[in-house]
């Protein structure tokens, strides 16, 4: 094995006697820097973009969310309940009240969704610079306010002060007598101002986010509510999701922020992978150059190989000096491609000067770059570079030999 990587590396570095040869292996060079080069900038880019795009939503989703196995709603009176509240864990233990409402206001409708949370909660897991304007308050002096989703605000067109500020919340009475001949008294209507408009928030844009006891009330559902939404103290959330599930047993489920919204995850991560796929086919189109570079040089080394013979060396050594050669190419190509990208994401990252539009949601593109993601750029094209340069070495070598004995007969 040294033999061979030793004249790989000789042939590789020393100059031919045709220049052509030189400046094809530098272009083969060229074109697994280029490609390893990309696939690591747009990795990067894409993490940057998916950890952006899940902090936008997990921004209000919470960590843990407990929902019943079958149904809507679920009483929270047993002490399984009461022992998750009190776990030191926790940092944040809110009841939810959520339902689909119709919101009017000056003749103006939009279906949204109530969503009914512990005051207190709010103060907890958000803060003011989740709002677009207002103030994060859902009841001040035993008052009950809203916080409008952006939609929701768009639609009703309701402003925040003035004395005409008053949205009218309706939805079915689901405990509504049969017999009322009037069916207006299975509808019921409360009245309630906003206090604040939240910023955009991917999946939260048509919330109205009142006090519970609001929501019980307007919903007619005094016992049950919809779900408890929960923030843990420490990073090792995986571990609470179990403790929690364990304590509430298979009725309940315990969902994290991925499990609450899979959708969104799987079609982030799922499109990192295509452009992943994309840019790889390219990336291989590139390292086929490399087969060009071994047929010029097995062309160019045709002598050598004759005095290699003379010498004892069978058509395997021969074969496997161009193998390494080809090896060469793409391990110099892919670990200059790999650190000049890395450079490039962290100046990036550091001075941000590729950046977007105008009105953008961020002004320079995130990277996040994930050495996991390096090594797999790394190990997929070397996988490919070494096929192309075993299958180029080993068709170069029998075409030499096929030429070699048609001559001499």
């Amino acid at each position: 094995m040294k033999l061979p990587l030793f004249f790989a590396k000789r042939y590789l570095f020393s100059k031919k006697s045709v220049n052509a040869i030189n400046i094809i292996s530098s272009i083969s060079m060229i074109g697994v820097l280029v490609s390893t080069m990309a696939l690591v900038i747009v990795l990067s880019f894409y993490n940057g973009l998916e950890n952006f795009i899940l902090s936008q939503y997990s921004t209000f989703s919470p960590e843990f969310r407990i929902e019943p196995s079958s149904g809507k709603v679920f009483s929270t009176q047993s002490e399984s309940f009461k022992r998750v509240r009190s776990l030191p864990e926790i940092s944040s233990y809110s009841e939810v009240l959520e339902d689909k409402i119709l919101a009017e206001h000056n003749q103006q409708q939009f279906i949204g969704r109530l969503k009914g949370v512990e005051p207190k909660s709010l103060h907890h897991v958000a803060n003011e610079q989740m709002l677009l304007e207002g103030n994060l308050e859902v009841e001040i002096d035993s008052t009950a306010y809203a916080i409008l989703g952006t939609t929701v605000q768009a639609n009703l067109q309701v402003p925040l002060q003035g004395n005409d500020n008053q949205i009218l919340l309706h939805i079915p009475d689901k405990k509504a007598s049969p017999n009322n001949i009037n069916p207006l008294e299975d509808i019921r209507s409360r009245v309630i101002r906003p206090s604040a408009i939240l910023g955009y928030q991917p999946g939260f844009e048509d919330l109205i986010i009142v006090p519970i006891d609001f929501a019980k009330d307007l919903l007619n559902e005094h016992d049950n509510i919809s779900a408890i939404e929960l923030y843990g103290q420490n990073n090792n959330s995986s571990a609470l999701q179990k403790e929690i599930q364990d304590l509430l047993g298979s009725d309940y489920l315990v969902k994290n922020r991925e499990q609450q919204n899979p959708t969104l995850y799987k079609t982030v991560r799922s499109e990192k992978w295509i452009v992943f796929f994309i840019v790889t086919i390219i990336g291989i189109i590139a390292i086929f150059n490399i087969i060009g570079s071994l047929t010029m040089l097995v062309i160019d080394k045709k002598q050598d190989m004759v005095v290699l013979n003379s010498l004892g060396a069978n058509n395997n050594l021969i074969q496997n000096i161009f193998f390494y050669q080809g090896i060469l190419i793409a391990l110099i190509g892919s670990v200059i491609g790999a650190f000049l990208g890395l450079v490039f994401c962290l100046l990036q990252e550091q001075f941000g000067f590729v950046t977007t539009s105008e009105g953008s949601l961020f002004d320079a593109y995130p990277v996040d770059i994930r050495y996991m993601d390096l090594v797999l750029i790394f190990v997929t094209v070397m996988v490919v570079s070494t096929l192309v340069s075993y299958m180029a070495s080993r068709l170069n070598i029998r075409g030499i030999n096929r030429r070699g004995a048609l001559e001499s007969n």
